[in-house]
């Protein structure tokens, strides 16, 4: 029995992604949750004090304990190094001793430790408590894995994407109008907002031109960016879609002629990768993360918040239909060669089972 117990959010569509790959590969696939929910391809899913609650990812310790001696597992990975990862690493302190495997998710490291204060100076030094307990850590951009390095780990600390599923994402027939999808969560890292301005902007520029915004993801910001969108008198041009299934957002990625992402800090996107994977030029904040897929001098690598820029870079897009085109087609490649969730996938059960020699299997 080849078995991983993931400290993970169930209703995640990165943990669920996650664990079905690794079923499809003969993994046993347990998750101990806070946010219980179906998780195709796990054997179990497991709460343990459901809620959000900053005191009970403490309290629960004893019961994550209890979980991963009663699972006996060949493996624990935690998914979020600030919450679950420190849940799979208090796990890893009793019984047999197994590999730990924590996967950096963008903000644990690149935000959480940071902040000003007591709060940043608590959460830099559980960061490096799970961290330095790891066997493996892996991350989606070379920017975290420099950051997770600085916590002095002895780790091996590999590369890994969720990826995007390019067989499923591709290229379609694009709408004769300048459509543009936002796949982003309506957040204020998201910068919703800034992106609303820009399209204003250009709505300003080329009053004529059938041009239509489309905005999924959803998010606590709705009502928000509706009265903005309203104040902007953005009308019909901006489509309020909120979050939908992977069949939707491909149906409107291959409608759109140009995707935009820019946040404020930011790992490897997900939504940036297939974006990129249906074949189109994506506008995105100039990030670190970002520069290991969009080339600076296209000049679509705007900074966040810049609403001026952001709109430039999409009237771009708008009037050069050959750029865009070209674009589209290199990030196609780039996503093929090297965003393909199926090749990551194969590499991080490679990854597993190389632990896996030095592990011992349950009684």
């Amino acid at each position: 029995m080849k078995r991983i117990l993931f400290f993970a959010d169930a209703s995640s569509i990165h943990t669920q992604r996650w664990v079905r790959e690794l079923a499809a590969r003969g993994f046993d696939c347990v998750v101990a949750t806070r946010r219980p929910a179906d998780v195709p391809g796990a054997s179990q899913v497991i709460a343990v004090a459901p809620g959000s609650d900053a005191a009970g990812w403490l309290l629960a310790l004893p019961e994550v304990q209890r979980v991963a001696r009663r699972v006996a597992p060949q493996w624990l990975h935690g998914h979020y190094v600030t919450s679950y990862g420190l849940w799979a690493a208090a796990a890893s302190l009793l019984g047999p001793p197994v590999p730990l495997v924590l996967t950096a998710w963008g903000s644990d490291i690149l935000v959480t430790p940071r902040a000003p204060g007591w709060r940043g100076g608590t959460m830099s030094a559980l960061v490096g408590w799970s961290l330095r307990r790891a066997a493996l850590i892996t991350a989606d951009s070379q920017d975290m894995l420099a950051a997770i390095r600085g916590y002095g780990v002895k780790a091996r600390c590999e590369e890994v994407l969720w990826g995007a599923d390019t067989e499923r994402f591709r290229p379609g027939q694009p709408s004769s109008a300048f459509e543009v999808a936002s796949l982003r969560v309506w957040e204020p890292n998201y910068n919703i907002d800034t992106l609303l301005r820009a399209w204003a902007r250009l709505r300003s520029a080329r009053p004529r031109d059938e041009a239509v915004l489309h905005l999924l993801g959803g998010g606590p910001e709705a009502a928000s960016l509706q009265e903005l969108a309203r104040e902007l008198a953005l009308g019909e041009s901006v489509r309020f879609t909120g979050r939908v299934d992977d069949a939707a957002m491909v149906k409107t990625l291959q409608r759109a002629r140009a995707s935009v992402s820019v946040p404020s800090s930011d790992a490897t996107s997900v939504s940036l990768l297939e974006a990129m994977a249906c074949g189109l030029p994506v506008v995105a904040s100039d990030l670190p993360a970002n520069r290991q897929w969009i080339d600076a001098a296209s000049g679509l690598l705007v900074p966040p918040r810049d609403e001026a820029a952001l709109a430039d870079a999409l009237l771009r897009l708008a009037d050069e239909p050959a750029f865009a085109e070209q674009q589209g087609r290199r990030n196609r490649e780039v996503a093929v060669q090297r965003a393909s969730r199926r090749t990551h996938m194969e590499r991080m059960a490679v990854l597993y089972d190389s632990l896996r020699l030095r592990a011992p299997e349950p009684a």
